[in-house]
């Protein structure tokens, strides 16, 4: 008894010395791949994918590539629990076995184009993915090229066949000889109760049937061999309302509306209206000389269908109410980070620019991706971000090498896991980096898109450290070691991971290495 109340004392006091509201660190673990590369395989450029997106249960992830077409996933790990799985999620209790998706079907979404106005080739790549609400067991989605977007339903169809026509084998030889022997060539035809007919329909009067009928003639009723079959079939088709390509669309939380935004205009559809659409944001200034910035991404709050965000090139982001006008010219909120004097080089303004935004599932807070870094923002905080992480600071000094080869141009990535614990983005080398963003957490993992994603381990603080000092010691590491990170490893800069997506109520990654689909657990 004594030994016992020992050891939960000691429990006690170990909890409460671990800081509050920071948790543990995350193991990952390499749960599947698909469409994993051989040795000296050489990629053709429309299988490397190009979007990828979980919808809000988790069951189902769909992938875009760059050749137009949209490659759909369904978990197969949850069927033994059956409807106890959310109960599960609900509680503390963990569920041991990891996630495990099978390829469910593929589509051809997009096909190339050419805009004969323009003189201008439209690729079929497929730009972004986004699931919509499902209904009587159809599951729909929203994809985007360049110019137009398409509504998807992909719905199972059973496919029933006739086994058996349930006819004499030996009179089977084709209709003429099966009905031809048994016909009477009695002036009257009967019918099978023996009654006359004058003049059966559709038949003449030299044609009749014996009394009892034919017995080698029967329907074919015997159907077998049910098959089912996942039919994908376009809906609708938004097309002609965007100049310039399309960056992003996003689900509004009415389930009714959407948008879709291009460098410098917003639009906002109704799913169920392919030819109109609203323009509720028009950065376009009156003299294309005069134009500073452009719209990256945009999305729509999580719970309120009146609000949304837009990120631009300047590295800044703007909070728009829909309710204040009809054309949201004015933001409600503007979010960015002020400049420190003295630090401002060629390359500031480019690698300020923001390539993607998201919301935490509450819709309290902001993640947003620059090319050096992730910052997460307050919306209840206009005065600068709450937490900002360091991606890849080694980079620093190859900036120059990076702006030649356009690398510097690169739109990575971000998202958040469901319980807005965690965020994660991506790097180069096939690396992508998972943060703690909780008050006293010090996580900061890099993992490798491969099957040992712990490889490559790169202990770095997830915060920048203060010290001028510190900092230019790395950089001058950096410059020496001339193509390698802090930890040593050389890095690549033709593979590149982009796209990741994180499972919405568990700690679930899918990330996108050129054709290469990984999924990683913890």
């Amino acid at each position: 008894m004594n030994g016992g109340g020992s050891e939960e004392a000691a429990e006690a006091v170990t909890a409460a010395a671990a800081p509050v509201g920071a948790p543990l660190q995350l193991e990952w673990k390499f749960a599947q791949v698909f469409g994993e590369r051989t040795a000296g395989e050489e990629v053709q450029e429309v299988d490397i994918i190009s979007a990828i997106e979980f919808d809000r249960t988790g069951d189902h992830l769909a992938t875009g590539d760059r050749g137009g077409r949209v490659v759909l996933f369904e978990r197969t790990d949850t069927r033994d629990h059956g409807g106890n799985r959310r109960d599960l999620e609900r509680m503390d209790f963990p569920i041991n076995r990891h996630p495990e998706f099978r390829y469910k079907t593929e589509f051809q979404s997009h096909e190339p184009e050419f805009d004969y106005l323009k003189s201008l080739e439209i690729e079929e790549k497929i730009n972004k993915i986004k699931w919509c609400q499902s209904a009587n067991g159809a599951l729909f989605l929203l994809s985007t090229n360049d110019k137009t977007i398409k509504f998807w339903k992909v719905q199972e169809k059973k496919v029933k066949k006739i086994c058996d026509m349930n006819v004499d084998p030996a009179k089977a030889a084709g209709n003429g000889p099966l009905v031809g022997p048994s016909i009477s060539t009695s002036s009257k035809p009967y019918t099978a109760n023996g009654g006359c007919l004058d003049k059966p329909l559709g038949l003449s009067n030299d044609f009749s049937f014996p009394p009892g009928g034919v017995s080698s003639l029967h329907l074919p009723v015997v159907l077998t061999s049910i098959e089912t079959s996942l039919v994908p079939r376009c809906r609708r088709i938004y097309a002609h309302a965007h100049d310039y390509h399309i960056n992003s669309i996003s689900n509004n939380s009415d389930g009714e509306t959407f948008i879709s935004a291009d460098d410098l205009r917003i639009n906002l559809w109704n799913l169920e209206i392919s030819n109109q659409s609203f323009n509720i944001v028009d950065v376009k200034p009156a003299n294309m000389e005069d134009l500073t910035e452009v719209i990256t991404s945009a999305e729509f709050h999580p719970t309120h269908c009146n609000m949304l965000a837009y990120s631009s090139s300047r590295g800044s982001i703007r909070l728009v109410d829909m309710r204040q006008s009809a054309l949201c010219d004015s933001h409600s909120k503007l979010f960015e980070e002020q400049e420190v004097p003295g630090s401002r080089s060629f390359f500031t303004e480019i690698i300020a620019s923001i390539s993607d935004i998201k919301f935490a599932k509450d819709g309290r807070y902001i993640l947003s991706r620059d090319y050096m870094t992730l910052k997460l923002w307050d919306i209840n905080m206009d005065s600068g971000p709450v937490s900002t992480f360091q991606v890849h600071e080694y980079l620093r000094p190859k900036l120059c090498d990076l702006y030649e080869n356009d690398s510097i141009f690169d739109k990575f990535e971000c998202c958040l896991s469901g319980d807005g614990l965690r965020v994660a983005t991506g790097s180069y080398s096939n690396l992508f980096r998972v943060f703690g963003c909780t008050d006293g957490s010090t996580e900061a993992t890099t993992l490798e898109a491969s099957k040992n994603p712990m490889r490559r381990q790169v202990q770095t603080p997830s915060r920048p450290s203060r010290s001028l000092g510190t900092l230019s010691r790395g950089f001058r590491r950096g410059a020496d070691t001339s193509g390698a990170d802090t930890n040593g490893n050389a890095f690549d800069f033709t593979t590149k991971l982009l796209h990741l997506a994180w499972h919405p109520t568990e700690n679930s990654l899918a990330c996108a290495a050129s054709n290469s689909l990984y999924m990683y657990y913890a």
